[in-house]
């Protein structure tokens, strides 16, 4: 069977990105089985006279059903729930110094991706918006093979060796007495794992920040976790960490907002990239590499094999290589984003692993789970994961097999097929492994190097704004609070006072006890550990004290863009449509979208007597679906105060610190609305209707996002 993907090299606008393979299109087709013949009756199954009994030589009915029964596959161990979508990428500036990638050395390929977001902890029914990792896998479909960069939203990982990943899993999975709770970390099981893993903390202070709660998947940074190597031409080696810098900013969402978002559309994420796309608005990521020559590996206070370590980059810059745009969303959910299979082992020429512990599970465990998931060693031929590279091995048969191998020759060497396929030398694009000398002892034992578990902790939070700050300890009350355990509470106490003595001595506040005199010494599995694996971790002196890129409110690489951001506007019968139109263009020509919402569906009549149709009423609409909020004038705008629903609307959208405008009669809402204090330089007022300075002053307000402020007066 001939490969039929093909590459989008000759496509210059990039959008017909799809890898065209084994589609079907029913058009005008007439149903049949799965073996073709076409279908007379699809309703009713062969029976003996219309009220006896069905016959087993009901061919069709058997297929349609057996097929039906196998439909579904197991989810994913972890990951479960994810969207994804098609793109491209494409290179700014050649690596060739560095690595002999081809994708990364031709600025003249575009590369087809398939990118799939997903959470960490919960099934596939779960909601988009629980306190969770977020994993940022991203398959580029190169002329060399594929190369997976299997990644998250967050630089760092819980643990430093994949032995301890199926106890991590299993701690912060539902509790297997009751199957509770679904998609959260906030339980016992999953901190009484934490408190006795203090390599967790740097982590735990990344899950505990906004960065766990997105706005969207469009607004978050991808990292490759690990460190790899770069390859180039002469055989010299550069270690590497990957980046991904999102076009729109780094964003995320209050706690409260969030969990309010799950209960009016736990799909949020996933419609929000498919509306996205489906609109035009493609989604991009700068990728970024920072690059460590092999001399500086141990010039670092902390190990480059580390996954529990960044690289801060004040220390090594991020290098911005490339683009990555998404602008197709799959013909078919479970065909591609449910049968995608990503491996960190699918590297290419010009990329190899390096020795870190994780990564080395990580290269078994992937092919294991993919075994069990789909079914078969030939998954690479599913449509989704084939290569559009040739491909040509002497692998044979096994379940579900799609290859059609012609000839009599299945081995190698041979002399009966011409000694095909041959091997390829280096210089002919065949892959070789960096020859790394390795000259040790077998032990199970970690390096003193990993034993620095609260330095980066507390690099990552002294990086936060106080805003920020007040946010993850709110977090870790909100999660120990759940902890039912007193002992497993002020276990963790006693590692956040490792990170930051006032962190921990607000949690402790929270939880009503006192932060332990006598701090017990957490677990450190290294070497000089006795029997039970206890050491008192050591204690690093970083080079620098913070981090502007670890905080997304100072994040230099934040832009102030609006586009693709939603924007309430709360109206009624009566409304000035003048004063909806200026602030609707303005809006429009920034790059967001204005939602009319209003008391019932279909249409509503402007005080000039024009009709304006309708998308959501208050029943339907909630302000945590939106980014901002807009009241517009008119004498029937004044309406809106009885209604209960616009109440808690506005309450809602001012709580989670979102901007709100309003002009003439729709200042006198706010006015009458308690909760909402008219000294706030959040909420953007004027006198006048259809104020163009206004709809300036608001679109300058909501690049910033949110006005965090806010929350020292609530």
């Amino acid at each position: 069977m001939k490969n039929s993907k093909k590459t989008n090299q000759d496509n210059s606008d990039g959008k017909q990105n799809d890898l065209e393979y084994n589609k079907s299109n029913a058009e005008n087709e007439f149903l049949t089985t799965n073996q073709g013949v076409k279908i007379n009756d699809n309703n009713n199954s062969l029976k003996s006279g219309e009220r006896g009994p069905s016959l087993l030589e009901d061919f069709i009915l058997r297929e349609k059903i057996t097929h039906f029964d196998h439909e579904r596959i197991p989810e994913r161990i972890v990951h479960a729930r994810g969207s994804g979508a098609h793109g491209y990428f494409e290179l700014y500036n050649s690596m060739e110094k560095y690595t002999k990638a081809g994708f990364l050395n031709d600025k003249s390929i575009k590369t087809p991706v398939f990118v799939r977001f997903s959470t960490v902890a919960g099934s596939r029914g779960s909601t988009d918006l629980a306190r969770d990792v977020r994993g940022f896998a991203v398959k580029f479909y190169t002329q060399e093979g594929i190369f997976d960069l299997v990644g998250n939203n967050m630089p760092v990982f819980f643990i430093q060796d994949a032995m301890k990943f199926p106890d991590l899993i299993h701690a912060v999975k539902a509790e297997p007495h009751n199957e509770i709770p679904q998609a959260a970390s906030a339980h016992d099981t999953f901190w009484d794992f934490i408190s006795l893993m203090p390599e967790s903390m740097h982590m735990i202070m990344w899950v505990m920040s906004d960065r766990a709660i997105p706005r969207s998947l469009r607004m978050m940074e991808g990292f490759g976790v690990h460190t790899f190597r770069f390859i180039n031409d002469k055989n010299e080696s550069h270690f590497v960490k990957f980046h991904w810098k999102p076009k729109l900013g780094t964003h995320g969402v209050a706690w409260d907002e969030a969990q309010k978002i799950s209960g009016k559309n736990s799909d949020f994420h996933k419609l929000d990239l498919w509306e996205a796309i489906e609109a035009g608005n493609f989604p991009e990521w700068e990728l970024g590499v920072q690059i460590i020559p092999e001399s500086d590996e141990h010039k670092f206070d902390f190990d480059l094999l580390d996954p529990t370590k960044l690289v801060p980059e004040e220390l090594v810059p991020v290098t911005i290589v490339g683009k990555m745009v998404l602008n197709k969303n799959p013909d078919n959910f479970f065909a591609e984003t449910e049968q995608v299979a990503f491996h960190p082992g699918h590297i290419v020429p010009g990329i190899d692993f390096t020795n870190d512990p994780l990564l080395q599970g990580r290269l078994f465990s992937y092919t294991d789970t993919q075994l069990s998931r789909l079914g078969s060693p030939n998954f690479h031929e599913i449509p989704i994961n084939r290569t559009i590279a040739p491909m040509h091995n002497n692998q044979r048969d096994g379940h579900m097999r799609q290859e059609i191998a012609k000839g009599k020759v299945s081995y190698h060497p041979n002399s009966l097929g011409g000694g095909c396929p041959f091997q390829a030398k280096m210089d002919q694009g065949g892959f070789v492994s960096f020859n790394e000398r390795v000259d040790a002892h077998k032990v199970r034992e970690r390096s003193k190097s990993f034993s620095d578990h609260f330095s980066q902790a507390a690099l990552f939070y002294n990086s936060q704004t106080p805003i920020e700050q007040d946010h993850i300890a709110s977090a870790l009350s909100f999660e120990l609070g759940k902890v039912e355990t007193v002992s497993i509470r002020e276990r963790m106490l006693g590692l956040l006072n490792h990170v930051d003595s006032n962190l921990a001595a607000t949690v402790a506040k929270t939880l009503g006890i006192a932060v332990p005199k006598d701090i017990e010494k957490p677990i450190n599995h290294g070497v000089g550990a006795d029997d039970e694996g206890n050491q008192e971790p050591a204690k690093v002196k970083q080079n620098i004290g913070s981090s502007d890129a670890l905080s997304m409110l100072k994040n230099p690489t934040i832009s102030n863009t609006i586009a693709t951001r939603q924007i309430a506007f709360l109206c009624a019968d009566g409304v000035n449509a003048d004063s909806i139109k200026v602030m609707k263009i303005a809006l429009q020509n920034a790059g967001a979208k204005a939602v009319i919402i209003a008391p019932h569906l279909g249409t509503i009549v402007s005080a000039e007597g024009t009709e304006i149709a309708v998308e959501q009423t208050y029943k339907i609409a909630a302000s945590v679906l939106f980014d901002g909020v807009f009241i517009p004038s008119g004498k029937g705008i004044a309406d809106l105060s009885k209604i209960k629903e616009v109440k808690e609307f506005l309450n809602d959208a001012y709580h989670h610190c979102k901007f709100i405008a309003a002009e003439a009669e729709g200042v006198q809402i706010l006015k009458n609305n308690s909760d909402i204090k008219a000294k706030d330089s959040g909420v953007l007022t004027s006198e006048n209707s259809a104020d163009k300075l206004l709809a300036t002053s608001f679109i300058k307000a909501l690049g910033r996002h949110r006005f965090w402020e806010r929350e020292k007066t609530l």
